[in-house]
């Protein structure tokens, strides 16, 4: 008596919707994610509970490393190119397009202003070993025998000119000397400069 042969069936799944939600899931965080910026230094900051978010827009963001050098940077980068301008006006620097275009691309910036210009002009790679060995001065410039403000103090100033609404961040190293951020924080509370964040890693609260 012959075998009867029963028919197998190809089980098919329509894979459509699982496509669509994973395209779904791929563009909300692509719209919802946000980059970080390559610092210049290695920065480990010092721990804390307290749970305030810095906000993500409209801040001018100061990087104190455990030396002492000042770096600085902004989320907009149109507006970057507003305060350079004004800080190159009051130096009397005058910067190309090709230039102010790499000034806008630097995720950071924390460089004399009498040797902006020839940081600008080096290859990226090399501008980006250079900029650690920089930072913005915090003395005073003395013109006339007389002290005035910082370019520490006269970026925050164009800063502040360009975006009335901009707040400011500071994240230290939590090996940078307590002397170092007090003089950051002197040079802000000098300009009326007295709200800003404390940039810290954040951890519970122990029992």
């Amino acid at each position: 008596m012959g075998k009867v042969k029963i028919k197998k069936n190809d089980v098919w799944i329509d894979m459509t919707p699982m496509s669509d939600v994973m395209v779904l899931l791929l563009t909300f965080f692509m719209l919802t994610s946000t980059f970080v910026k390559n610092e210049p230094v290695k920065v480990v900051t010092p721990g804390s509970v307290s749970e305030i978010k810095v906000p993500e827009k409209d801040v001018l963001n100061i990087l104190v490393d455990k030396s002492g050098k000042v770096f600085m940077s902004m989320d907009n980068q149109a507006q970057m190119v507003d305060v350079l301008s004004g800080m190159t006006g009051q130096f009397g620097v005058n910067l190309g397009n090709p230039l102010i275009k790499k000034f806008q691309k630097d995720p950071m910036w924390g460089v004399p202003m009498d040797k902006l210009e020839a940081y600008l002009k080096l290859d990226e790679s090399k501008m980006a070993e250079e900029i650690k060995n920089q930072g913005i001065p915090t003395d005073s410039i003395v013109t006339d025998g007389k002290k005035g403000k910082s370019e520490f103090q006269l970026w925050v100033e164009q800063a502040r000119a360009v975006n009335a609404d901009i707040k400011i961040a500071i994240k230290a190293d939590e090996k940078t000397p307590y002397s170092i951020i007090k003089k950051v924080m002197s040079e802000l509370q000098d300009m009326s400069e007295n709200r800003y964040y404390l940039i810290t890693s954040y951890k519970k609260q122990e029992d």
